[in-house]
């Protein structure tokens, strides 16, 4: 029986205790269950532990291990560790919980055997996460976490229907490779890319990743997009869109740090750029590029991480996370400035870094392919990576200009878990032999033969020096970026209004026929339409309107 409980169990324990108990026993909980996790994780053996019974026709399984599983689960339990080393100390009793339930809900996709099951892990892994974006405590934060569930509770809406579509077709609920070939694997592949924050519909990170708390921005950087950039692996290795996908998410993501003038919101848009990599060697299907994929998840959520992690202690030790208010905290600031210049050089895949190691993987496959446009894309793609997170985010929040701020280096906790990950970043790129032991299939690669490493130095260094010969130009001005999603936005806010307007005068008529608790019934929203759709109180029949609209449109793509 106990091989059919997941590791991901004892993060939910582990959040249950940290809710629960107060001082130094919650900091003991919120270190040893990652760790306690992260030796579950090695204890799962290759195969399908078990089988539960579910509604007398489906066999659930709970657990089911692989090298590729394993992967996944390893890094999200460091991360968990790390994360909590990183936060233990500052962070509230209710974010820590809410951390330890998301990476809870990370390891459970990791070892899920069937759809239902990584439906359930999904759904907790949005839960929970919207609760950390809501614990950055400003009104932004609330608004931000607002749509952070809307866009999650679409994906997982989307996703639902592609799994039950599966299960009436093929009355089966096992995870196995497939094809977006029909409108049920559409569906699937669709509610996964709204979790890999694929555009038009990737705002919701940009959005709600900076406006976290400086702790919860490292926790929202890991889980989500790389538990998505699993799921493909697993059930759409080889599908020819995503190489196209990744492609596009890889400049959007460059061309939108570059325009940010918020040193978070210049990460966050990065998240975009570097998942977009995963998910076009995911798309390209071999062997050589599904290594490619999963190790560049394993190295982007210690870089991503670490880099957050600098910016966080910025945000923490200052109260400013833009561009233009920031500068010349190397002075006072030189373990974070080293640790978040190690995390830049790691993003732009720099010889000698984690990142060089595993997105050349990438690049390889789409060679060995034959796939040159492909392959020079994602070769311009590197030089982009150095121009916006490579050297734009060290030098404007760490040099440029004197701001005058003169605050204190990281806490020691906060350091530490710098110190941690800068460390994996070098070692993994050092020895990267022994890391490529953990991939899913047996490795053929020297990454580090001259002409490549020549050619990539040639590459990042000339990138640079355009950098600095274009610095007048690369000046941060106070401006907002006005995402793709703003037009989408547009479209629906108007249509919304006259759905709301309709549905207002629908819930009129019902509230003058029941006079008699018209006082009890009806109440007007404070501001206009939509304008706080979610926080105002709203006209009860109005209410049950809306309700049995989205009702009726889950209805629809059910059946249809």
């Amino acid at each position: 029986m106990t091989d059919l409980l997941s590791p991901a169990l004892i993060l939910v324990m582990g959040a249950a205790l940290t809710a629960l108990l107060r001082g130094q026993a919650r900091n003991v909980v919120v270190l040893a269950a990652p760790l306690l996790t992260l030796w579950a994780v090695w204890q799962v053996p290759d195969g399908v532990a078990g089988t539960i019974t579910f509604l007398e026709y489906y066999e659930l399984q709970p657990v089911e291990g692989s090298p590729l599983r394993r992967l996944f689960a390893t890094i999200f339990a460091i991360m968990a560790f790390a994360g909590g080393l990183y936060a233990f100390r500052q962070a509230k009793w209710y974010e820590l919980a809410s951390a330890q339930a998301y990476a809870a809900g990370a390891v459970g996709v990791c070892f899920a055997g069937d759809l239902i099951t990584l439906f359930l892990y999904w759904e907790l892994m949005a839960l929970f996460s919207t609760v950390i974006v809501w614990c950055g405590g400003t009104p932004a934060a609330r608004q931000a976490g607002i749509r952070y569930a809307i866009m999650h509770l679409l994906g997982g809406v989307i996703l639902k229907v592609g799994i039950e579509g599966i299960v009436v077709h093929t009355g089966s609920i096992e995870i196995q490779p497939m094809l977006a070939t029909n409108f049920d694997t559409w569906m699937v592949l669709i509610g996964i890319l709204i979790n890999a924050a694929a555009p038009p519909v990737s705002a919701w990170l940009a959005d709600s990743y900076p406006e976290s708390s400086p702790t919860g921005s490292v926790f929202l950087s890991a889980f989500t997009t790389k538990t998505a950039v699993l799921a493909l692996i697993l059930l759409f290795p080889g599908e020819p869109v995503l190489i196209w996908v990744g492609l596009y998410m890889v400049m959007y993501g460059i061309i939108y740090a570059l325009l940010e003038n918020d040193a978070r919101r210049i990460l966050a848009y990065s998240v975009v750029n570097q998942v977009g990599f995963m998910v076009c060697g995911v798309g390209i299907g071999t062997a050589m590029a599904l290594n490619g994929a999963a190790a560049h998840a394993f190295a982007h959520i210690i870089y991503k991480a670490l880099l957050f992690m600098s910016a966080g202690v910025v945000v923490y030790r200052t109260g400013k996370s833009k561009c233009t208010d920031l500068g010349g905290l190397f002075r006072t600031m030189p373990l974070t400035t080293i640790c978040g210049i190690i995390g830049a050089l790691a993003i732009s895949g720099f010889p000698l870094t984690s990142g060089f190691t595993t997105k050349t993987l990438i690049s390889q496959a789409a060679i060995d392919e034959s796939l040159a446009v492909v392959y020079f894309l994602l070769a311009a793609a590197s030089a982009g990576v150095f121009l916006h997170a490579g050297i734009k985010f060290p030098w404007f929040v760490f040099f440029q200009k004197d701001s005058g701020l003169r605050p204190k280096d990281a806490p020691w906790n906060m350091a530490a878990a710098m110190v941690l990950f800068s460390a994996l970043c070098i070692l993994i790129g050092v020895f990267p032999e022994t890391f490529y032991r953990l991939l899913p299939y047996p490795v053929d690669y020297d990454a580090y033969e001259p002409g490549k490493v020549l050619f990539y130095l040639q590459l990042l260094l000339f990138s640079g020096l355009a950098f600095f010969l274009l610095l007048p130009l690369m000046k941060r001005t106070l401006t907002i970026s006005l995402d793709t999603d703003w037009l989408w936005r547009v479209v629906f806010f108007r249509a919304g209004t006259v759905v709301y307007d309709v549905a207002g005068r629908l819930g009129k008529a019902l509230g003058s026929a029941a006079r008699a608790g018209a006082s009890l019934v009806r109440v007007r929203p404070k501001q206009g339409p939509l304008s706080d759709l979610f926080s105002g109180a709203q006209p009860i029949a109005t209410t049950a309107l809306w309700i049995a609209i989205l009702l009726t449109g889950y209805v629809l793509a059910y059946y249809f």
